[in-house]
C-alpha cells in the first residue's frame, strides 16, 4: 500500500520542534529529530511520541504493559541476556522535557533487541534517550544491510532536540554540555527514520550497544510501505493526514481516539 500525496496540509513548524535531518544520497534511509508531542490522551509522564502516532495507519508499541510484543507485525526478541522492559530514572523524556514514569526498552552491550517485520516499512520512529556512544540502530531487507546509525550521526546532523538534566552523563556522542551547571546531559529527543524511495524499505530493525552505556527508547512507531515515505521538507502533519494502510495482525490493538497502541497487558 503506498502512501497517497498530499496536497496541502496544517503543520507544525519544525523549528518550534527543534527538528534536524541527515542523509548520505539522494536515495537512502534517513531520519529527522523532532521534540515529539505528548500520548493522545494527554499523559506527559510516558515520554515523547510520533508526531505521526496520532494518525490512525501509525502503530505505536509503549511498552506500558512491562512486554514487547512476539507476535503479530512487529515481533520483538534478543539476542543475549542484556535487554529488558523497565521502568527508571533513564527513560527517555517528554516532549518538554518531562520524566517518564512508563516503561521503556533497554538494550546494553552484548545484547541486541531484533524487530522482525510482516512488511516492509518505509518509517519507524523512536523516543531516543539518554543517548550513549554508539547506540546504533541498523534496518535490514531480509538479510541485506540497508543503513546503520549511531549516535554520532545524530549529533552530525545537528544534535539531539534537547538535552535533559534528568539525564547527566560524561562528555560523549550524545551529550551536551550545560555551562550554568557545567554539567554533561545526555540528548533526548523523536527520532524518525524513513526511506527515501523505494529500495530502501526494511523489515528488520536491530537495536545494538557497542561498548558500555546503554540504549534506551521508548514508544516505537511503524507505518508499512513500498514506496518512499512522504515526510514534509518543511514542516510534520498535524492529526488526520493520511499516511497508507498498516496491516496488523495476531496482537491485541487499543485504540485511543486516533491513536493505536499495541497493548500486550
Amino acid at each position: 500500500m503506498f502512501i497517497k500525496k498530499i496536497a496541502s496540509i496544517a503543520a507544525l513548524s519544525l523549528s518550534a520542534i527543534a527538528s534536524f535531518s541527515y542523509a548520505e544520497s539522494a536515495h537512502a534511509v534517513t531520519f529527522k529529530v523532532t521534540t515529539g508531542i505528548e500520548s493522545i490522551d494527554g499523559k506527559t509522564n510516558q515520554g515523547a511520541f510520533s508526531e505521526f502516532s496520532k494518525d490512525k495507519n501509525v502503530v505505536t508499541v509503549d511498552f506500558n504493559s512491562g512486554q514487547a510484543p512476539t507476535t503479530g507485525f512487529a515481533k520483538y526478541s534478543f539476542s543475549g541476556n542484556n535487554s529488558s522492559v523497565r521502568s527508571d530514572m533513564w527513560a527517555p523524556v517528554g516532549a518538554k522535557g518531562e520524566k517518564n514514569d512508563s516503561n521503556y526498552l533497554a538494550v546494553f552491550e552484548g545484547s541486541d533487541a531484533i524487530i522482525n517485520l510482516e512488511k516492509n516499512l518505509n518509517y519507524f520512529g523512536i523516543d531516543w534517550g539518554a543517548a550513549h556512544t554508539n547506540n546504533t540502530y541498523s534496518f535490514f531487507n531480509g538479510d541485506n544491510l540497508v543503513k546503520s546509525f549511531t549516535t554520532k550521526d545524530i549529533d552530525l546532523a545537528g544534535g539531539f532536540a534537547l538535552y535533559s538534566p534528568l539525564h547527566p552523563g560524561i562528555n560523549e556522542d550524545g551529550a551536551k554540555l550545560d555551562p550554568t551547571t557545567n554539567q554533561y546531559n545526555q540528548g533526548n529527543g523523536y527520532v524518525h527514520f524513513y526511506s527515501e524511495s523505494s529500495k530502501d524499505t526494511f523489515n528488520k530493525i536491530i537495536i545494538s550497544q557497542v561498548g558500555g552505556g546503554g540504549f534506551e527508547t521508548d514508544n516505537h512507531s511503524f507505518h508499512a510501505g513500498t514506496k518512499g515515505f512522504d515526510f514534509p521538507t518543511t514542516s510534520v502533519p498535524e492529526p488526520g493526514v493520511a499516511l497508507g494502510l498498516l496491516a496488523i495482525s495476531g496482537v491485541f490493538l487499543r485504540k485511543r481516539k486516533n491513536q493505536k497502541t499495541l497493548n500486550l497487558g
